[in-house]
C-alpha cells in the first residue's frame, strides 16, 4: 500500500516563487535608464518588443551571444558582483560592433540554485550600466532558480544582443589591403577570457585576491570590467574610413585578427609598440607562461584592432584618445605567399 505524503508545493523543492516579482520591482529603475525611443514594451512581459530605428534603407540585423566564462567564478570568490554584468554586455556588443552595427537591445539569462536578490540586483545593475554605456536597451531576460543544478552560492550568466547596420556599410574583410595600418585599442585587463588559466595561476602562486597589487587589490585588478568600445567606434565609423575591426577575445591577437583579414595576407605586429597592463606581467611571471601562450590566450592589453589607412592614423588616434581610450599603431597588413591569413610578431 503506498504511503500518503503531505501535498508538495514548489517551495518544497527549495524554490521561492515570490522572489521573481520582488526582483522585478528592484531592477525596474535600472532597466528604465537603458530605454531607447524604439522600445515598445516594458519589463515583465513574455517578450520584448522593439522597432528598427528610422532612416535605414536596407537594415541588416546582427546578433551576438556570449557569457563571461569562469571570470564569474573569480567574481563569486571575491564577492564582487557589480561589474560582472558590464562584462556580459561588453562581450556581446563588442562582437556586434565589428560588423559596423549599432547594438539595439540586450537580454540576459541568470540561473542559480537559490536566488539572492541583493546579488542579482548588483549583477543586473552592472548589465544596465553596460547597456547605457553602449547605447542599447535592456528589454528583458530570464531569472531561473534551479536547485540541484547549481551548488549553493553559485550562479551562471549569459547574454544576447541584436544590432542593426545598413547593408552597404557592413565591414567586409575584402576591403583589407596591403599597407593598411593596425590601430590597437587598449584593454582594461584580461576582459572575460583566459580565466580558467588565471584561476590556476592564482592557485599555484598562493596569492590572495585581497593582496595589494598595482594600487588596488589583485582581485579587483583581475576583475576590471571589460572595456566597451561601441560608442567611440560608431562615431569613428561615421567620420573616418575604417576597413575592418577585430575584437580580441579568447585566442588573442594570434587567432582573432586573421578573422577579418583576406587570404594571402599577414598582420605584422610590433610587440614593443604598446605597454601591457600590469596584470599580464603578473600572470606571465607567476604562471611561467610562454610568450606564445600569452598571445594565444589573452588580449595582452589590446582589446580591439582597427584597420585603417595611414593618412588618417593621427586623426583617428586623437578621436579615441578624446573618448578616453589609449591606443597605439601596432603594425600593418602585408601580403603573404600563404593562403590562410596569419599574424607575425616582431
Amino acid at each position: 500500500m503506498s504511503k500518503q505524503n503531505a501535498p508538495l508545493t514548489y517551495r518544497d523543492a527549495g524554490v521561492d516563487i515570490d522572489t521573481g516579482n520582488a526582483l522585478i520591482d528592484r531592477i525596474k529603475p535600472h532597466t528604465k535608464r537603458t530605454t531607447r525611443p524604439e522600445v515598445m514594451s516594458g519589463l515583465g512581459g513574455f517578450g520584448g518588443l522593439m522597432s528598427i530605428p528610422e532612416g535605414y534603407k536596407q537594415p541588416i540585423l546582427v546578433s551576438g551571444t556570449d557569457g563571461v566564462g569562469t571570470k564569474l567564478k573569480l567574481a563569486i570568490d571575491a564577492g564582487i558582483y557589480d561589474t560582472i554584468g558590464i562584462d556580459l554586455v561588453a562581450m556581446c556588443v563588442n562582437d556586434i560592433i565589428v560588423t559596423g552595427a549599432e547594438p539595439l537591445f540586450f537580454l540576459d539569462y541568470y540561473a542559480t540554485a537559490k536566488l539572492d536578490n541583493d546579488i542579482a540586483v548588483d549583477v543586473i545593475k552592472g548589465i544596465a550600466d553596460g547597456c547605457v554605456e553602449s547605447g542599447c536597451a535592456l528589454i528583458g531576460g530570464e531569472t531561473a532558480e534551479m536547485p540541484g543544478m547549481y551548488a549553493q552560492g553559485d550562479f551562471d550568466l549569459a547574454g544576447f544582443s541584436v544590432g542593426v547596420v545598413e547593408k552597404s556599410e557592413i565591414l567586409d574583410p575584402a576591403n583589407v589591403k596591403e599597407g593598411q595600418v593596425l590601430l590597437g585599442l587598449a584593454s582594461s585587463g584580461p576582459h572575460s577570457n583566459g580565466y580558467s588559466l588565471i584561476r590556476k595561476v592564482i592557485e599555484v602562486s598562493g596569492a590572495g585576491l585581497n593582496d595589494e597589487f598595482d594600487g588596488t587589490t589583485l582581485g579587483k585588478a583581475l576583475l576590471a570590467p571589460t572595456t566597451l568600445y561601441v560608442k567611440p567606434l560608431l562615431d569613428a565609423l561615421k567620420k573616418y574610413t575604417i576597413h575592418a575591426v577585430a575584437h580580441i577575445t579568447g585566442g588573442g591577437l594570434t587567432e582573432n585578427l586573421p578573422r577579418v583579414m583576406p587570404q594571402n595576407s599577414k598582420g605584422l605586429i610590433n610587440l614593443s609598440s604598446w605597454k601591457r597592463p600590469a596584470a599580464f606581467d603578473w600572470l606571465q611571471e607567476n604562471g611561467n607562461i610562454e610568450q606564445s601562450e600569452m598571445l594565444r590566450t589573452f588580449n595582452c592589453g589590446i582589446g580591439m584592432v582597427v584597420v585603417i589607412d595611414s593618412p588618417e592614423l593621427a586623426a583617428i588616434q586623437e578621436h579615441f584618445k578624446q573618448a578616453g581610450i589609449d591606443n597605439w599603431m601596432i603594425g600593418s597588413i602585408q601580403s603573404s605567399d600563404k593562403t590562410e591569413p596569419y599574424i607575425e610578431y616582431v
